[in-house]
């Protein structure tokens, strides 16, 4: 860590300050009504853990738009989920939640920990987790608030920044947060308890070397910074960000999962939201899978028993539907969670593994597979060999995080991924030798990531597809073929699927003359080029 200095403490900090109440009322400002004195060490942990409940939010909306959930038999009322014919009112909680929750904690953490060396990890932590959050709005938003949000009173109608613009500062953001952690002399460290991202080891449930902690941080930071280079790539020239890519730091080689504690009567949000409440009833029984996702796992696209018998109850006969069919289409398994296997060979890992999982933020196999996009885009030194590597490293990395247990706890998955290859020995989206052009590269590196982040963190998987196309879909070709819901209402995209959400009905109330309408079927995200 560049001889820094640490400072060993309990981790109890020598100051307080105010913090105002996570539920404001004017949705994107301070809420002056409610203040207590609370230290930076509980604040963090706090915002970190909303960022991953809010990520769940985001994971099912991903689920909705990026083809991973369909209706299920035996229920209703499902309207716009089917026809798409959105309204302000959609997603609004997806935005509401991210501003009055973790964003307006990591402000408070950010404000009081600026320029203080001792309280260097605390800021550096705390811009990488804004980062976080405000891509997230960006990427599913547009223009949002930022350079006038969360300021209370000074700034009661926060203007829309310019998203591009938004994007430069975030990357900019986190070479700084890099910058501070490489540079504090005498900082406190993050405890496990004030770092539910990477202060704990998961072998001994101790605190992690504070060096290796602090590295996965930078890591974490540098696969962030590889996320949104890549995104802007298709739209713009990103040759000079890549120049300032440190590439020695290198990227997550393990999966960034939030965990305080989750067990049954705390249970991981992903886990209550689409698993069993804390009362062991059913979550969600109206969604099931989409023959388009299922398709590769049962040989419809791709040949994948390894990981299909670990995610869905009763594969390979898991019960699928195509968004919108609601003539005789199936009921999910009675009293089994959908995205979990009830082998017992396989049970307790995969999707959702049990209450007590960590929350994932990222996952190895992402970013394998960015660095993999990148070095066959020539982005990356390494080449077309290199980004082999990375792409098979991503397949295992998939493999890896879906044997693990709720304690991550890993199973050897070797013999699991030699099947996966032998399973499939002329299929361009496995083989990646068999991928000779660059778009087919491409192409076989989405599709990959689609599998590695469903119903995980499936809200990338849409961004991603809404940036190459992929994976492919044929349009009225079949329910394995055809991602979108058959009851959409848009006609003007050959895919029939929304190209963004709209602004939320909370900002046409508190917001009014900053508030815009939005052709959800066809204004696109700055990075969005089709």
């Amino acid at each position: 860590m560049n001889g820094m200095k640490l400072k060993i403490g309990a981790g109890i900090l020598i100051f307080t300050f105010l913090v105002s109440s996570c539920a404001d009322f004017l949705d994107v400002n301070d809420n002056p009504n409610q203040a207590t004195s609370v230290g930076a060490d509980l604040i963090l942990p706090q915002a970190i853990v909303a960022t991953a409940n809010v990520g769940s939010f985001f994971n099912g909306y991903g689920g909705h738009f990026g083809g991973y959930l369909a209706n299920a038999g035996g229920f209703s009322g499902f309207g716009i989920l089917l026809s798409y014919n959105l309204t302000p009112g959609a997603y609004d909680f997806l935005w509401t939640t991210t501003y009055q929750d973790p964003l307006q904690d990591l402000k408070v953490v950010i404000d009081n920990t600026e320029g203080k060396d001792e309280l260097a990890y605390f800021n550096a932590a705390a811009k990488i987790m804004q980062v976080v959050n405000y891509q997230r709005l960006v990427d599913a938003f547009g223009d949002v608030p930022y350079s006038e949000a969360l300021r209370g009173a000074a700034a009661l109608a926060p203007k829309y920044d310019d998203a591009a613009t938004i994007y430069t500062d975030l990357i900019a953001t986190l070479d700084e947060a890099i910058d501070i952690i490489d540079n504090a002399e005498f900082p406190l460290r993050l405890t496990k308890a004030s770092d539910p991202l990477f202060g704990a080891d998961p072998s001994s449930g101790g605190e992690r070397d504070i060096d290796d902690q602090m590295m996965d941080w930078k890591k974490y930071a540098n696969t962030l910074k590889l996320r949104m280079l890549i995104r802007l790539s298709s739209t713009r020239d990103v040759t000079s960000g890549f120049a300032t890519i440190d590439q020695s730091l290198g990227f997550l080689t393990d999966d960034a999962l939030v965990d305080p504690g989750f067990e049954k009567n705390r249970p991981n949000p992903t886990w209550t939201a689409w698993g069993r409440n804390i009362a062991g009833a059913l979550s969600n029984p109206a969604r099931i899978p989409t023959t388009f996702s299922f398709g590769f796992y049962n040989g419809t696209k791709i040949s994948d028993p390894g990981r299909g018998e670990a995610s869905f109850v009763n594969f390979p006969t898991t019960p699928t539907n195509q968004l919108g069919n609601e003539v005789g289409n199936p009921t999910a398994v009675a009293g089994s969670v959908t995205w979990a296997s009830n082998d017992p060979a396989t049970e307790g890992l995969g999707i959702l593994k049990g209450p007590g999982m960590g929350e994932p933020l990222m996952l190895a196999a992402e970013a394998h597979f960015l660095v993999a996009e990148a070095q066959v885009r020539g982005l990356l030194a390494g080449g077309i060999a290199a980004a082999k590597a990375s792409f098979n490293n991503g397949i295992k990395a998939s493999f890896a995080y879906l044997y693990k247990d709720e304690n991550e706890t890993l199973q050897d998955t070797t013999g699991l991924v030699d099947n996966y290859f032998g399973l499939n020995p002329t299929n361009d989206l496995v083989i990646f030798d068999l991928a000779t052009t660059e778009a087919a590269r491409i192409e076989a590196i989405i599709t990959q990531k689609y599998i590695a982040m469903n119903m995980i963190t499936s809200d990338e998987s849409y961004n991603e597809y809404r940036r190459t196309g992929f994976p492919v879909t044929v349009p009225g070709g079949g329910p394995s073929l055809d991602i979108a819901s058959n009851k959409s209402t848009i006609t003007s995209r050959a895919d029939r699927l929304p190209t963004r959400i709209m602004y939320p009905a909370t900002e046409q109330s508190y917001n009014n003359s900053n508030y815009r309408t939005i052709d959800y079927a066809g204004d696109l995200i700055f990075w969005d080029p089709n």
